[in-house]
Order: C-alpha cells, then structure tokens, then sequence
C-alpha cells in the first residue's frame, strides 16, 4: 500500500493523546490552512504557535501529512536529504561482528573501496562514519539477539536525491550480504 493511500485513522493513538486530534483531523486542519506547498519550518512554526505544538509532534505529524497526501517521498527527512537503511542478523557473537565493520582491514573484504572515516563508536553498540565519497552519513548500530547471534542496521542519512536513495539501499542490503558470507566463511575455517 502507498502512503497516500494509508487510513489516517489507523494509526497509533499517541497523537490524539498528545493534541487531542488524531491524524484525520489534523490533516483536515493542515487541508484547510493550505499546508500543501508551504515550507516545513513554516508549517512548524504555524502549528507551534497557533496550536501550541511540541516540536516533536509537529515534525511527525507534517512528516506523516507530506507522506499522505503524496508530497513527501517516504526516507526524505525535513532538510529534504534522504536516509535508506538496512539490516540483517547474523549467527556471529556481536563482537566479532563490530569488529567486522570497524577494523578496516576486515571491512575491506566485504565493503571493497569505500572510504569511510570514523566519527563516533560505542564498542559493541554503534559507529558513526562520513562516507568519503560525497560527504553524507552512515550509522551502524550493533545488537545481541541470542547466543552466537547478533543484528546490525545500517542507516545511510543525508543523501541528495531518490534515486541515490534507492541505489544505496540497494547497495547496503547487498553489502550485508556480503558481510553475512565473509563472517559465515570465516566460521566455516575455524571448526
């Protein structure tokens, strides 16, 4: 099902408990006002200022407008850069498998010339890097899910255009792929 064609009304209840409308009369509101083809941080001043908004809860709810009603591609966020993301679990401790993204010489033989610099890294847990290329952000964060199991979740921000965004969404899941063979081959190895 496309965005637009979601039912408002579905949706989780904390807006209407956080504002006391839900997303239906919101977007009624947003309708009436003419949010459509205004900019976002006027939309988000309007609705801080004359419906005493959090600013949270109006970037949500102009997020979730744009994407209803067609005017705002799912991934791109309110500066109008896209973010894509992947995941996958694999059947690795979580510290050998941060190992494989963080030491360079071993993300080498799964994520082949790319240039990545380190900005930020909670061991186990997350790294943050500029991506060398063009400047944008990818963020990976790390999670144990059972024993000798672990999950990793790229998240690729700051991206120009869609099309960039669905190839290197693309690229991330077949990345992982990679990842998952090269941790599975060198399992294999060892026993």
């Amino acid at each position: 099902m496309i965005a637009a064609e979601r039912d408002p009304a579905q949706r989780r209840p904390g807006l209407r408990r956080a504002t006391g409308r839900d997303y239906a009369a919101w977007f009624a509101v947003l309708d009436e006002w003419g949010a459509p083809g205004r900019p976002f941080r006027e939309i988000a001043g309007w609705l801080r200022a004359e419906h005493g908004m959090s600013a949270w809860w109006a970037q949500k709810l102009i997020v979730e407008y744009e994407q209803a009603r067609g005017l705002r591609p799912a991934g791109v966020r309110p500066d109008g850069t896209f973010t894509v993301g992947s995941s996958a679990t694999m059947s690795v401790p979580v510290e050998r498998l941060y190992a494989a993204v963080v030491r360079p010489g071993t993300r080498e033989r799964w994520l082949p010339g790319i240039a990545l610099r380190e900005r930020t890294a909670r061991p186990h847990r997350s790294v943050r890097f500029d991506w060398a290329a063009d400047g944008s952000r990818v963020s990976v964060t790390f999670e144990a899910v059972g024993a000798g199991r672990s999950r990793v979740a790229v998240e690729h921000e700051h991206l120009p255009d869609p099309a960039t965004a669905e190839r290197l969404k693309a690229f991330w899941r077949e990345r992982l792929s990679a990842l998952r063979t090269d941790l599975e081959d060198q399992k294999r190895q060892e026993s």
